[in-house]
C-alpha cells in the first residue's frame, strides 16, 4: 500500500501538493484537461509512467474528487477518466505553470515527445489578458492533425476544438515548431521564412494574434 503524502502543514499550498505533488500527476491532469480519455490512452501519451504508477496516480486523484470514471458509450466494459468540476479548476494554475515553464525549455528537450494536442493548452497558456484585441476575431490553429480555434468576442477569449471556415486567421504548423515558437526559441517570422509554419489571413488579424500571444 502506498504511503499517503502529507506535509503536516496547515497551508493551502501544502494541501494542494498532498494531492497533485507527486511525479507525473500534473502531466496526467494535463492530458485530462484536453479531453476525457481511457487508461490505455493516457499510457500511450505518457511513455515511461508504467501502468501501476498511473493506476496509483488516478486512484489518488479519484479519491480526492479531482477525477471521475465514466462508462464509454457503446462499450459496456470500457471506462474513461475525466476531470470533475473540482479538477477543472486546476486549468488556470496548470496553464500559468506551463507558461512559466516555457522559459526552461531548450534544444535538448526538443528530442522528447511532443503532441499536437498540447498546442490546444499551449495557446491558452500564451494568451496575455492585457493584449486581447478590442475587436471580434477568430484564429484557427492546425497543429499537426489537431485543429482548434481561439475566439475573441467582446474582449473575452474562448477556446474550442475543431475549425471555423469564417476564421480571420489560419495558422498551420507541426507540433515541434509550435512549441519552439511558444517558448520563444523561434520567432513566428523565422519559422515562416524557414517554411515551418504557414499563416493565412489579413495583416490586422496577424498583428492582433501575435500580440495577444506575446510573440511580437
Amino acid at each position: 500500500m502506498a504511503i499517503k503524502r502529507d506535509y503536516g502543514q496547515f497551508c493551502g499550498l501544502a494541501g494542494a501538493l498532498n494531492v497533485i505533488g507527486e511525479r507525473w500527476t500534473l502531466l496526467v491532469i494535463r492530458e485530462l484537461l484536453i479531453d476525457g480519455v481511457r487508461f490505455t490512452e493516457i499510457m500511450d501519451n505518457l511513455p515511461g509512467i508504467g501502468p501501476n504508477l498511473l493506476a496509483e496516480r488516478l486512484r489518488v486523484l479519484t479519491e480526492h474528487g479531482v477525477v471521475e470514471q465514466l462508462p464509454v458509450r457503446g462499450d459496456a466494459r470500457g471506462r474513461q477518466y475525466r476531470l470533475t468540476e473540482l479538477g477543472r479548476r486546476l486549468c488556470g494554475p496548470v496553464l500559468e505553470l506551463a507558461r512559466w515553464g516555457m522559459s526552461f525549455l531548450s534544444d535538448e528537450d526538443g528530442a522528447g515527445v511532443v503532441r499536437g494536442e498540447w498546442g490546444f493548452l499551449a495557446v491558452q497558456a500564451m494568451v496575455r489578458p492585457d493584449a486581447v484585441p478590442d475587436e471580434d476575431q477568430t484564429y484557427e490553429f492546425r497543429i499537426g492533425e489537431p485543429v482548434f480555434v481561439v475566439r475573441v468576442r467582446g474582449g473575452e477569449v474562448s477556446f474550442a476544438r475543431g475549425g471555423d471556415p469564417a476564421a480571420n486567421l489560419v495558422v498551420t504548423s507541426d507540433p515541434d515548431t509550435f512549441v519552439r515558437i511558444g517558448a520563444q526559441m523561434l520567432t513566428p517570422f523565422q519559422a515562416m521564412a524557414a517554411g515551418r509554419i504557414r499563416v493565412e489571413g489579413d495583416q490586422r488579424a496577424i498583428h492582433c494574434c501575435v500580440r495577444m500571444l506575446g510573440l511580437s
